[in-house]
């Protein structure tokens, strides 16, 4: 039995993902998250052997709880599932570690057969993204420079993040479990390593940096 964990902000998709999965034989939903902090800390709790995960997602996006759940939960594999086949997406999901990338218009019977793929250690991709991956492979991407967003900490990106969702900075501190100085700690210190100097230079950059979920 494969044990699974679906993330995914919309209700009616994560629920209908979660009764789908469910009704296959081999598959077993273990856990629904609805944003990226809380698919992390159910990855870590209930060990999956496959996270399903969003891309855009408040609070953690799908990137960045990736590469942490990869890092934390490694034996869980991890399938994007978005409606994205842009370019940063399909590589930002790659550099973090994801097994599979499908787009929301695929069948479901794609989706099934993608987690018994990645659950047997390989690699499932959409044919809709193809071209970019091949190309990335040509370009090998796992060798370029890092990207401005990748300069900064996990802890910078998702205060990043928040910031640009408009998130106050008392409720980023309260929901974090950390102090209001040290938020703008973290804020000062993205500005001065992104050199952007406000907040809507920051949502700005967020936003082209998928670091931030566009309006769906």
């Amino acid at each position: 039995m494969i044990k699974v964990l679906v993330a995914d902000d919309h209700k009616i998709i994560r629920e209908g993902l979660c009764n789908m999965l469910d009704a296959e034989p081999d598959l077993k939903v273990v856990g629904a998250a609805s944003n990226g902090r809380e698919a992390l800390a159910l990855a870590k709790k209930l060990a999956p052997d496959v996270v399903i995960m969003d891309i855009s997602m408040p609070e953690l996006n799908g990137i960045e709880a990736t590469r942490q759940i990869r890092a934390e939960a490694p034996q869980a594999a991890v399938i994007a599932l978005s409606m994205y086949a842009d370019k940063r997406y399909v590589l930002g999901m790659l550099k973090a570690g994801v097994a599979g990338y499908l787009i929301k218009d695929c069948a479901f019977e794609e989706l099934a057969r993608a987690v018994v793929v990645v659950h047997r250690g390989e690699t499932y991709l959409s044919p809709a993204i193809a071209d970019t991956v091949r190309k990335a492979l040509v370009t090998r991407i796992d060798q370029a420079p890092l990207t401005r967003s990748e300069e900064l900490t996990e802890r910078e990106r998702q205060v990043l993040q928040m910031i640009a969702e408009g998130i106050k900075t008392k409720d980023i501190a309260e929901s974090l479990h950390i102090s209001v100085k040290t938020v703008e700690t973290y804020r000062s210190s993205i500005m001065q390593k992104l050199g952007l100097f406000s907040v809507a230079e920051l949502t700005k950059f967020a936003v082209r940096e998928g670091l931030t979920p566009l309006e769906k």
